[in-house]
């Protein structure tokens, strides 16, 4: 999936939208995204000013919104859905991420109910670690307006 069709399952937008390419979907198991980390993401100017490093927050965001790929994939009213982060577990960070790095998330369903999942990430830059977590989110009707 390119960034047009990424836009098309998620509502997030600019400075929010922090995947950039699907490679690999395996329709509610796994989905496989990578984000291109530049110096011109609009926090490194704060996080931190000398020292630019991608915050491990939305290392996590950025985990969820690949899980939120794979969830609304093969959804018929996926335009009527939103996936929302409601938990996260065992969350760990390895190393640093600094611009010109590129994020490979791997995501994979460990539990998944109509209306809430589990979902397990992994966050790697140059087949090394950078974070892990648990993410727990919820299926909810988009409201209309």
């Amino acid at each position: 999936m390119d960034i047009r069709e990424i836009i098309g399952h998620l509502p997030h937008r600019y400075p929010f939208l922090l995947i950039d390419r699907v490679l690999e979907i395996d329709a509610g198991k796994r989905v496989v995204a990578l984000k291109n980390v530049t110096y011109n993401e609009p926090f490194f100017p704060g996080h931190f000013p000398g020292e630019p490093i991608m915050p491990g927050v939305l290392i996590v965001e950025a985990m969820a919104q690949a899980g939120a790929v794979l969830l609304l994939h093969d959804m018929a009213d996926r335009d009527d859905k939103l996936v929302f982060f409601t938990g996260i577990d065992k969350a760990r960070f390895r190393r640093t991420v600094v611009p010109g790095d590129q994020l490979r998330f791997t995501v994979e369903v460990l539990k998944f109910r109509p209306t809430t999942c589990k979902l397990r990430g992994i966050a790697e830059v140059d087949g090394h670690k950078a974070a892990e977590a648990d993410i727990m989110s919820a299926l909810v009707e988009r409201t209309k307006g």
